[in-house]
């Protein structure tokens, strides 16, 4: 198995700024965060810092809504959950979720604008995971708190 290294790349690519199909979402995120190996640990990239929620400035709170509108959608929901069990080539996601290639690569390309997933290309293939652990944990805990004993309603 051969190392690829990622290319650099802002988090918008292939898209113009504010096209229909994602809400604007781009030019919420043209901050440049080019990096140039996307499998760094957030610990290791500095993400590891406490945020304090009430102190997110108008753009920021209006990129994670944007966030949030992504993930309400059930086709790219599934599409982050099967990639939470590591990297996954999108014609077995478009398999295994019963959707088309050409939609699932749609949905992929719009997480990835979110920087929700990571794309690695392997020759003629790109494989899809979890971009990073804030993600991933977010899933988790949204799953428990769903599963939660309701009795306290």
């Amino acid at each position: 198995m051969t190392t690829i290294t990622p290319r650099q790349a802002t988090s918008i690519e292939a898209m113009p700024s504010g096209s229909p199909s994602t809400g604007g979402f781009e030019s919420m995120t043209a901050q440049k965060t080019t990096s140039p190996d996307t499998s760094q640990s957030c610990a290791t990239t500095g993400h590891g810092a406490a945020i304090d929620p009430l102190a997110l400035s108008q753009s920021d709170v209006a990129v994670l809504a944007e966030t949030f509108r992504l993930l309400g959608d059930q086709s790219r929901l599934k599409i982050l959950l099967h990639c939470m069990r590591g990297s996954v080539a999108v014609g077995d996601i478009a398999d295994s979720l019963d959707l088309s290639q050409s939609l699932v690569s749609h949905h992929l390309r719009l997480l990835r604008g979110a920087r929700l997933v990571r794309g690695e290309r392997q020759s003629k293939h790109i494989f899809y995971g979890i971009a990073d652990q804030h993600v991933s944990q977010v899933l988790q805990d949204m799953a428990s708190h769903i599963s939660e004993d309701r009795s306290d309603d």
